[in-house]
C-alpha cells in the first residue's frame, strides 16, 4: 500500500480542480460531494498507507515520482518522503481536514460560492498535504507558497466586504516577509551543502558544519523567520486574528490543522540544523514564551467570539515553539496533534454559537446560552478543558510535557516560569470566554442548530480531545532519544495548579462578581486594556515603521515623478515618428530626390571615409 502514498495529496487536488473547472455551477450536494469526498477519501487512503508502514517497521520511505528540476549542479525531484513525523501530520491534515469539510456542507449551507468554497479548501489541503511531504526543501517551499496562496483567497472569501479584503491582504503581505526569510535560508543552504534534500542536508550539516558556526546560525535564522510567519509568531503575528473575516471552517482549518502548524514542523524537521545553532534553537523558545504570554493577555481582553480562539491559538504555538526551543521535538509535535483535535473543536462549536444567534460574533451579547444551546455548551465545555489543559484532557499530557521539558532543560528556568504563568493565562481567558457566553445573565435568545453533518464532526473531535493525549506518535526514530522526566511533586503541582487557579480567577470575576470590571477598564487599568486589546500595539508600531512611510513615498510620487522618465523616452519616439511621417507625402518625385539624397551621401561618406 505504500506506493499509494502519492494519492494522498493527489486526490484533494483533483477535487479542486474539478470544482474549479466546472467554474462553480455545480449544486450544493455534488460540490459538497466532491469537496468533503476527496479529503475524506485521501484520509482513507492515508490510513491503508499508514499502516502499511506501521507493519513494515520501516523508519522512513520515499517514493519518486519524477525529476522536478535539474539546472547545473542542482536537481530536485517530486518526491514525497514518509517518516513518523510526517505520518503524523498527513493522519491530522486528513483526518480533522474531513471533519472540517463535513462541517463546513452545512456551515455554508446556501451560500452562492459553495462550490468555489470547497475548491479553495481542497487546494489548500493539497498544498499543505505536498508541504509535509515533500522530501527536499523546495517541494516543501511549493506546499508553503501553495498554503499562503489559499489562505488569502479563504480569508477574503466574502470578497464584497471590503474589510474581508484588507485582512486577506493584510495575511498574504505579512506571511510573504517571513517567507522571503525562508528563500534566503534555502539559497544560503544550496549555496554551502549543494543540496536541498532535507535529509542529505542534515547529514552533511552535520559532517561539514561546526556548532554554532556562523552558516549555521544565519540558515537557521532565516529558516526561523519563515516559521514566524506562517506560524504567527512574534513578530509576524499580527496577521492571524485578522484571518477571522473568513467564514469559521477556515478558522478552524487554519488553526487547527494546517497552515499556523507548518512553521512548527519546518523546525522541527530540520532539528538537525537547530542543534548545530544552539543559539538560534534557544531563541526559538524565548520567541514561543513572549508571544504565548502576549497573547494570552491579548485574548483577556477580546470580545470577538472567534478572536478569543485566535489569540489562543497563537499562544498554543506559542508553546510548541516553547518545546522546540528546548528540545522537546516530541513533546512539540505531540501538543501540535492534540491542539488539532481540542482547538478545531472549539472553532466548529463556537460556529454553531454564532449559527444560533444569527451571525452575532460578540460575547458580551450572548450569555445564559447553556440552557438554549445545551449541545454546543457541553462540546464547549470539553473543548475549553482541554484547552486549559485540565487532566485527563489531551491538552494536559502535551502542554506538561513541554513544560517538563522546560524546566529540566539547563538554562531554561525562565521560559519555564514563562510558560506556567501562560498556563494561568489560558485558564482565566478561556474560562472568561465559556463564562461569558453559557453563564451568567441571558441577553438574547439562542437555537441550536442541529444535523449530523453539523454535530458528527463535532462528537469525534470531542472524543479526540479527551483521549487524545494516551494516542502513540511513532516519531522516536526521528528525533534523538530523551531521557525520561522525573519532575518532583512541588513542580507537578505549580504545573497542575495554575491552570486551575486561572479557573477559579474567573469564577470569582466573571460569576461571583467578585471584581468589579468596569473599574478596571477606566484610567490606568483602561490604557492597558487597550493596549493589550491592540495586541501591545504592533499593528500601530509596524504602521509607522513600514506602512505610512511607504504610502508617504507613494503619495510623494503621485504624479509619477519616476515614470515621467519613461513616458518622456516615448514622447521623444512620438516627436520623431512624427518627423519621419511627415516625408511620407505619396509623391514619386519626392521619393526620387530623397532615394537618391541618401545614395549620394552614403557615396560621399565611403569616398572621404
Amino acid at each position: 500500500m505504500l506506493e499509494l502514498l502519492w494519492l494522498v495529496p493527489a486526490i484533494p487536488l483533483i477535487g479542486s480542480l474539478i470544482l474549479i473547472l466546472t467554474q462553480g455551477k455545480l449544486p450544493e450536494i455534488p460540490a459538497g460531494i466532491i469537496g468533503a469526498g476527496s479529503i475524506g477519501l485521501a484520509f482513507v487512503v492515508a490510513c491503508l498507507v499508514g499502516m502499511d508502514f506501521v507493519a513494515s517497521e520501516a523508519t522512513a520511505y520515499s517514493q519518486n515520482l519524477w525529476t522536478w528540476m535539474k539546472v547545473g549542479g542542482f536537481e530536485a525531484g517530486f518526491t514525497l518522503y514518509l517518516d513518523g513525523v510526517s505520518l503524523v501530520m498527513m493522519f491530522i491534515i486528513t483526518g480533522i481536514g474531513f471533519l472540517i469539510h463535513v462541517y463546513a456542507t452545512g456551515y455554508m449551507h446556501d451560500d452562492p460560492s459553495f462550490a468555489r468554497f470547497f475548491s479553495y479548501m481542497n487546494l489548500f489541503v493539497a498544498a499543505m498535504l505536498i508541504l509535509v511531504l515533500g522530501d527536499n526543501l523546495l517541494l516543501l517551499f511549493m506546499g508553503w507558497e501553495g498554503v499562503g496562496l489559499c489562505s488569502y483567497l479563504l480569508i477574503g472569501f466574502w470578497y464584497t466586504d471590503t474589510y474581508n479584503g484588507y485582512c486577506a491582504r493584510k495575511a498574504f503581505v505579512v506571511t510573504r516577509v517571513g517567507d522571503a526569510s525562508m528563500a534566503l535560508g534555502l539559497f544560503l543552504l544550496f549555496q554551502n551543502l549543494g543540496t536541498l534534500n532535507i535529509q542529505e542536508a542534515m547529514v552533511l550539516a552535520e559532517q561539514n558544519w561546526e556548532v554554532s558556526s556562523g552558516v549555521a546560525t544565519a540558515v537557521t535564522l532565516l529558516l526561523l523567520g519563515g516559521a514566524v510567519g506562517k506560524s504567527a509568531q512574534l513578530p509576524l503575528q499580527t496577521w492571524l486574528p485578522d484571518a477571522m473575516a473568513g467564514p469559521t471552517p477556515i478558522s478552524a482549518l487554519i488553526h487547527a490543522a494546517t497552515m499556523v502548524t507548518a512553521g512548527v514542523y519546518l523546525i522541527a524537521r530540520t532539528h538537525v540544523l537547530y542543534e548545530l545553532a544552539p543559539e538560534v534553537q534557544h531563541l526559538v523558545g524565548i520567541i514561543g514564551a513572549i508571544t504565548l504570554l502576549m497573547a494570552g493577555f491579548t485574548a483577556l481582553t477580546q470580545n470577538d467570539i472567534k478572536k478569543v480562539l485566535a489569540f489562543s491559538t497563537v499562544s498554543q504555538i506559542g508553546y510548541m515553539f516553547l518545546g522546540l526551543g528546548v528540545g522537546a521535538w516530541e513533546a512539540s509535535i505531540f501538543h501540535l496533534m492534540t491542539h488539532a483535535f481540542f482547538k478545531a473543536l472549539l472553532f466548529l462549536t463556537a460556529g454553531s454559537v454564532i449559527l444560533a444567534m444569527h451571525h452575532e460574533q460578540d460575547i458580551f451579547k450572548m450569555g445564559g446560552l447553556r440552557k438554549d444551546l445545551p449541545w454546543s455548551h457541553a462540546l464547549f465545555l470539553i473543548g475549553t478543558l482541554a484547552l486549559v489543559a485540565i487532566p485527563p484532557m489531551s491538552g494536559f499530557w502535551s502542554k506538561e510535557e513541554i513544560l517538563a521539558s522546560a524546566l529540566l532543560h539547563e538554562g531554561s528556568y525562565g521560559l519555564w516560569l514563562m510558560g506556567v504563568a501562560g498556563a494561568f493565562m489560558t485558564g482565566l481567558y478561556s474560562f472568561r470566554l465559556y463564562f461569558l457566553v453559557f453563564h451568567g445573565k441571558k441577553t438574547h435568545d439562542g437555537h441550536e442548530v442541529y444535523g449530523l453533518h453539523l454535530q458528527g464532526p463535532l462528537v469525534v473531535l470531542a472524543i479526540l480531545s479527551i483521549i487524545g493525549g494516551f494516542i502513540h506518535i511513532p516519531v522516536e526514530d526521528v528525533f534523538p532519544v530523551v531521557e525520561e522526566h522525573h519532575v518532583s511533586l512541588f513542580y507537578q503541582a505549580i504545573m497542575m495548579g495554575l491552570p486551575l487557579l486561572g479557573v477559579f480567577t474567573a469564577w470569582q470575576v466573571f460569576i461571583k462578581g467578585k471584581v468589579d470590571t468596569a473599574k478596571l477598564t477606566t484610567g490606568f487599568g483602561g490604557k492597558l486594556h487597550r493596549f493589550w486589546f491592540t495586541q501591545w500595539g504592533m499593528d500601530w508600531l509596524y504602521d509607522r515603521l513600514f506602512v505610512f512611510p511607504y504610502t508617504g513615498l507613494a503619495k510623494l510620487n503621485k504624479n509619477d515623478f519616476i515614470d515621467s522618465i519613461y513616458n518622456g523616452t516615448a514622447k521623444l519616439a512620438l516627436f520623431f515618428h512624427g518627423l519621419v511621417s511627415d516625408t511620407q507625402t505619396g509623391q514619386l518625385r519626392w521619393y526620387a530626390i530623397t532615394l537618391v539624397s541618401g545614395l549620394l551621401l552614403l557615396v560621399s561618406i565611403g569616398v572621404l571615409l
